[in-house]
């Protein structure tokens, strides 16, 4: 699971949730991303509105709390920064938007668990936008398209015992999330047109062997700035209570 000390919320606070700000912020180094974060975290108020962060990243693997050093192949030249979200290590790079929510979670009144199914939401509906078909795999948070047919809407059929969950599937959408004082941070990061040769120095999200896609690799060109906007949009309405 990519959730790191996951609250449950308390009492809903008497201010009114309202759909986070959004804010462009370009391309930002991660380690002054995620030091912003913490910052914005520590010093917000039940007063204080909620965010929401869209940016790209320099190349960079990021180690999630339950990060094992033997998922980390080949780094090379890419730096890798230890970080207090949940999961294992992935990469972020030029060509993928990426969201980070900064939602106080007493205020929008539900717990980690919805939250990260709004999130994957936000996600499968930014992909039907564009025309593809999101999917979840059990245990494994994140959205995959079928590498067949990604526009393909039949229901995914589970893989058989022992089988392997991730069987004709590619994944397009990671999560890492972290809870501090019921407030959140970290976000979702969604492929649109990336070099995607940095995956193959790691075992993705800790999964050997899964493959890692882009909405341009599936045959769906779209400019960083419309998946973007459309990502924001999806966002804002589905983390409203």
């Amino acid at each position: 699971m990519s959730v790191a000390d996951g609250e449950a919320p308390a009492a809903a606070e008497a201010v009114r949730p309202t759909p986070p700000t959004p804010e462009w912020l370009g391309r930002m180094d991660y380690a002054a991303t995620f030091a912003a974060m913490q910052r914005f975290t520590a010093e917000r108020t039940p007063e204080t509105a909620d965010r929401l962060w869209l940016c790209e990243h320099d190349p960079v693997f990021t180690q999630g709390l339950a990060g094992r050093q033997d998922h980390l192949l080949l780094p090379g030249d890419i730096p890798v920064i230890q970080t207090d979200r949940g999961g294992q290590v992935t990469y972020h790079g030029p060509g993928q938007v990426v969201a980070y929510p900064l939602l106080d979670l007493r205020r929008a009144g539900y717990f980690i668990k919805e939250y990260v199914y709004r999130i994957e939401e936000s996600v499968i509906g930014t992909l039907a936008h564009f025309g593809v078909t999101g999917h979840r795999v059990p245990t494994a948070p994140g959205i995959y398209v079928r590498l067949d047919d990604p526009f393909s809407h039949a229901a995914l059929t589970g893989p058989m015992p022992g089988g392997d969950p991730f069987r004709g599937l590619g994944k397009i959408a990671a999560l890492g999330l972290k809870v501090s004082r019921h407030c959140t941070y970290h976000g979702v990061a969604l492929n649109v047109a990336m070099d995607l040769e940095p995956y193959s120095r790691i075992n993705p999200c800790g999964y050997a062997g899964l493959r890692t896609v882009d909405l341009s690799t599936i045959g769906v060109p779209v400019a960083w700035d419309d998946a973007a906007q459309v990502l924001s949009r999806k966002l804002q309405a589905y983390l409203l209570p």
